[in-house]
């Protein structure tokens, strides 16, 4: 070989192992920032609206593609049923504290004076049965009255006394009040009662379907005059937040995505670069979505993400294709 061959082969050789070395160094890294691109779709979150109670549908405030507040009154049945069950309730609660606070009270002073003087008239039956008892054992003992006779007045002196008795407890009962055990069954009653109360109210509140949150919406499913069931969608509501993109990383890239990691994204149909967290890795792998479009073999196995874009417009649309791009470093050193 010619000096001039081995020249050009050292050349070569030269030139290659710079080129190797390059590329090293590019694999190590040196720290420098790079990104790792992803692809995936928007996933913006939809709600079935509906009421909690059954009804006749009166009001249908909103249309298909109108923008909604949260607070905002999209519904209403026809609320008179649930007014009438109030009232009932109301009327409930009245009853129940009146016969609490009668309990509470006590005897009124009346009863009491009235105990009083069924006591005074049973010890003067009973003192007047007690002196003709008396006189007539004495009589019996002179012969002047018969052993009957002497029974009879005896008898009439017990039932006297028997009432007085009688007349004594129930004095102590109107002095005394109800019993303690009266007294909480009739709180408890109107603990029922006052519950019953603030059930129907909730219901009468129920008959206002608002919105849970800002959104827009996008179906309309009913019509003012139809009898709806609880639980029957009224309106599909898409909320404005949060908005989520579906991307997916192959396994080779899982170890570069960490939750919680800042990410951009980006669309087809703007400049615009949207801000965005990862917020969630899926354990477990699956195949790449049909509608994933990367370079990859679609077979390959990939793991979800969920990314929260935190600065999301109205032009982040659901199902819109995007892209995702995660900053990362290299690994450095050897």
């Amino acid at each position: 070989m010619g000096k001039r061959a081995r020249v050009a082969v050292i050349a070569v050789a030269l030139a290659a192992v710079i080129a190797a070395w390059a590329g090293w160094n590019a694999w190590r890294g040196d720290g420098a920032e790079t990104a790792l691109t992803l692809y995936g779709n928007v996933d913006i979150r939809e709600v079935e609206l509906a009421f909690r109670v059954g009804g006749r549908l009166q009001a249908m405030e909103v249309d298909e593609g109108d923008r909604v507040r949260q607070g905002q009154r999209l519904a209403a049945l026809d609320p008179e049923p649930y007014r009438d069950a109030l009232a009932m309730a109301e009327a409930r609660v009245a009853a129940r504290q009146a016969n609490l606070a009668k309990l509470e009270s006590g005897s009124r002073p009346q009863e009491v004076q009235q105990a009083r003087a069924a006591v005074r008239e049973a010890e003067a039956a009973f003192a007047n049965a007690e002196r003709d008892l008396r006189r007539q054992e004495e009589l019996y003992e002179s012969g002047g009255s018969s052993r009957k006779v002497v029974d009879a007045a005896l008898a009439l002196r017990d039932a006297t006394a028997a009432r007085l008795a009688s007349a004594r407890e129930a004095l102590a009962l109107a002095l005394e009040g109800p019993r303690a055990e009266d007294i909480a069954a009739a709180r408890a009653e109107l603990d029922v009662a006052l519950a019953e109360r603030q059930q129907a109210m909730t219901r009468l509140d129920d008959t206002a379907l608002v919105a849970p949150a800002d959104g827009t919406i996008l179906a309309r499913v009913r019509e003012p005059g139809a009898v709806l069931p609880p639980g029957a969608t009224v309106y599909t509501l898409s909320l404005d937040a949060p908005v989520y993109v579906r991307a997916w990383v192959s396994e080779p890239n899982l170890g570069r995505i960490v939750p919680g990691a800042a990410v951009f994204v980006t669309t087809d149909s703007s400049d615009r670069r949207y801000r965005g967290q990862v917020g969630f890795v899926s354990p477990r792998a699956e195949f790449t979505p049909r509608s994933v479009e990367t370079t990859d073999l679609r077979t390959d196995l990939v793991y979800r993400l969920r990314i929260v874009v935190t600065d999301a417009d109205e032009h982040l649309r659901q199902g819109m294709p995007v892209t995702v791009s995660v900053p990362l470093r290299r690994k450095a050193g050897g």
